[in-house]
């Protein structure tokens, strides 16, 4: 099959189409023929070094495709069925991938939407997971209009949460759209918070990484009530839970996540596509910070 992979750290340029074995699932897994691959910060993060040691390294963790072959014990899907999920061996970049955790492709979603799905919706269930949001409490989430910030808005709207969601103004009117009060990010975040909010907020949640712990700390009332997945140093330095896959996975938002979608309660991100054979490419929009879609590669 042809994969994703690279064999030396560096820039996009290091990135190749290559020959791999067709992998085989094993016991509770399934293969697809894989239509679509999304691809994350992380990818560009592996790509450069910073993750990983090993080399050479294969490419992406969420997919969705056609089920060709079935593992030992797999009884809730068939060959044929349409799925989407997670790819614990880092490999979905690929005409073939094994898939550990799954499931049918909600009926609205094409194969590309529905690829953009599982890695932002683990990590935004698992922070709200860790923050133990619920219903009637009020969370503040920094960088709410992102792949990640807009799943964790719309599914602590469904838990029964009121949200306020910095963004910069030209991302207000989403950030209301999908049940979020929208404030500006910046100089002045804690004053205008505390407009909405006179007591300050429950919870908070950092999707941003842009140096506010502090703030969200005040406003959230200490450290224990924030979480961030995208301050690591951050959360060291002011005592705050910094949420890692390593710390145990939300996959089980894989399974609920289509009854939502088909109800109208979520809101699958906007994509942006490339080509399989154009992932060079796709890494360089996606390190350039400018796109505001989840990045999907398309297979066949």
């Amino acid at each position: 099959m042809k994969a994703v992979r690279f064999s030396a750290f560096g820039g996009p340029e290091v990135l190749e189409i290559v020959d791999l074995p067709d992998p085989r699932p094993g016991p509770g897994q399934v293969r697809i023929a894989v239509r679509a691959a999304g691809a994350n910060a992380s990818d560009w993060k592996k790509r450069q070094g910073l993750m990983d040691e090993e080399l050479p390294q294969t490419m992406g963790y969420e997919a969705a495709g056609v089920v060709d072959e079935l593992g030992d014990g797999v009884m809730d899907v068939a060959v044929g069925d349409p799925v989407f999920g997670f790819c614990e061996q880092g490999a979905a970049q690929a005409e073939l991938a094994v898939l550990s955790h799954y499931a049918p492709i909600p009926p609205s979603l094409g194969f590309a939407r529905a690829a953009a799905l599982p890695a932002a919706l683990e990590t935004a269930t698992r922070a709200l997971d860790q923050l133990g949001v619920g219903d009637g409490g009020t969370l503040l989430i920094n960088g709410a209009s992102g792949v990640v910030g807009s799943a964790a808005v719309q599914l602590a709207v469904v838990r029964g949460a009121r949200v306020i969601g910095t963004a910069g103004p030209a991302n207000h009117d989403y950030l209301r759209t999908l049940g979020a009060e929208p404030v500006t990010y910046g100089e002045g975040l804690t004053d205008r918070v505390r407009a909405l909010a006179p007591d300050g907020v429950g919870l908070a949640l950092d999707v941003a990484g842009s140096g506010v712990l502090p703030e969200l700390i005040e406003l959230a009332g200490g450290p224990a009530n924030v979480v961030t997945i995208a301050d690591f140093v951050g959360a060291q330095r002011h005592g705050v839970l910094f949420s890692r896959g390593d710390t145990g996975r939300a996959v089980h938002v894989i399974a609920e996540i289509g009854d939502l979608i088909e109800a109208g309660h979520f809101t699958p991100p906007a994509v942006r596509t490339f080509a399989l054979t154009e992932v060079a490419e796709a890494h360089r929009a996606g390190e350039a910070g400018h796109v505001r879609e989840k990045i999907v590669l398309l297979v066949g």
